[in-house]
């Protein structure tokens, strides 16, 4: 395991880096423009959004930004989305570094719950279980699963449907 030396926000400086990160992890543009419209928009939150560094270089980057949750109400809560890590740096512990991180952050800025479309080994270890569970519904057709929730307070009750920004259906 080789973990990133700093977690840290990510700065405009950082940008053409995280860009390049997100193209090569995922092999085609769709996260990295999406990162750029979320960040144009007003559900952007700079604080946790951070970069992993390995001697001040720059290897894994997570995007956080509000969502919303629908029911009788509507609520703000976290979108995790997207994770990425160089792929010369992957499977050393640094994804679930920023990932450790940022949970830590968000509990102390008071969210309720984040969610995420993701692969259920990996986030389960960090309590992500499926959203159905809870009665949160996905926007997107994918299996449930994949389609999970992390709750900050059991003692409340969360139920409803997720509705991205419009960032999300323009990529």
């Amino acid at each position: 395991m080789n973990l990133a030396s700093n977690v840290r926000p990510e700065t405009p400086s950082d940008y053409p880096r995280i860009t390049q990160i997100h193209k090569l992890a995922f092999n085609r543009p769709n996260e990295a423009d999406l990162i750029d419209l979320i960040r144009q928009s007003n559900r952007y939150i700079p604080g946790l959004t951070l970069v992993a560094e390995i001697d001040e270089m720059i290897v894994g980057h997570i995007v956080y930004s509000e969502i919303n949750l629908v029911n009788q109400e509507t609520i703000s809560v976290l979108g995790l989305a997207p994770l990425a890590v160089h792929p010369e740096f992957q499977n050393r512990g640094i994804g679930s570094q920023l990932v450790q991180v940022s949970l830590t952050l968000a509990k102390i800025r008071q969210y309720p719950l984040i969610i995420v479309l993701g692969d259920p080994k990996f986030y389960a270890k960090f309590g992500f279980q499926p959203s159905v569970d809870y009665q949160i519904h996905s926007p997107f057709p994918v299996p449930e699963e994949y389609f999970m929730v992390k709750v900050f307070n059991d003692k409340i009750q969360h139920q409803g449907n997720i509705i991205y920004p419009q960032a999300f259906s323009q990529v």
